[in-house]
């Protein structure tokens, strides 16, 4: 009883509650998070990863900024349905260059961090703009007025300047070369041989909506279809010393 009545102390007083909330909170936070400061590095270094491309860039801007992340996760967790349905689990690696990270919190519709390559460019052009034409039960708005909405990149330089202020490593070549690089991924005619150089030449160079003008809906195709396929899962095998 004695234990008790002390408890009642606490419940009955605001402030005494608050500040051993407090307590409890910061002694919890610092077992948490000093650990990591003794780590050489929190994130297993994973062969395959790189910075955006400049166009891939603006189509996570603009999956921002039209909320997709609000219905569609990426991260998969290691669990067998998960992973049977998506594919490998999500490493940590995987989102090291996202500020900020877009693992969600909810999926109306399916994950996509395994997205890139399961789909032609023409079938998330035809999801973008109608998305019941190709999955009829789905819920999802219509995006076809990405198509319509011209990019010129003049931009993009700046966004990129401030990933690299968070850590991104991106290198003054690729910043001053950004929204050349920009342009190039777009154009299957024009000299991307800078591109591969800078960001590997696993980077895919096409017009990805098939529009002559580069649009919102071609970064937001070159992002999605980059989605999952850095790493090579066939090959990749997880550091057991950490």
């Amino acid at each position: 009883m004695a234990i008790l009545d002390k408890h009642k102390i606490l419940e009955t007083n605001a402030t005494l509650l608050l500040v051993f909330s407090f307590l409890v909170v910061t002694i919890g936070g610092i077992v948490q998070i000093t650990p990591l400061f003794y780590l050489e590095n929190t994130i297993e270094k994973v062969e395959g990863m790189r910075p955006y491309t400049p166009l891939e860039m603006a189509g996570r801007e603009i999956y921002i900024r039209e909320g997709c992340y609000v219905c569609h996760s990426q991260m998969i967790r290691p669990m067998r349905d998960e992973v049977e349905r998506y594919g490998h689990y999500s490493l940590a690696a995987e989102s090291m260059y996202d500020h900020p990270f877009q693992w969600g919190s909810k999926r109306t519709g399916p994950d996509l961090a395994r997205v890139g390559g399961r789909y032609s460019d023409q079938w998330h052009v035809d999801h973008l703009r109608d998305p019941q034409s190709v999955v009829p039960e789905s819920v999802m708005p219509k995006y076809g007025f990405l198509e319509n909405r011209k990019l010129d990149g003049k931009y993009i330089g700046d966004i990129m300047q401030a990933n690299a202020v968070v850590g991104t490593p991106y290198t003054e070549d690729m910043l001053a070369n950004a929204e050349a690089d920009f342009r190039a991924q777009a154009d299957p005619d024009s000299d991307y041989d800078g591109l591969l150089e800078r960001y590997g030449d696993k980077v895919s160079v096409r017009n990805f909506d098939g529009q002559p003008e580069l649009t919102e809906a071609d970064a937001l195709v070159a992002y999605l279809q980059m989605l999952g396929t850095l790493v090579d899962f066939s090959t990749f095998t997880p550091d057991a010393s950490r």
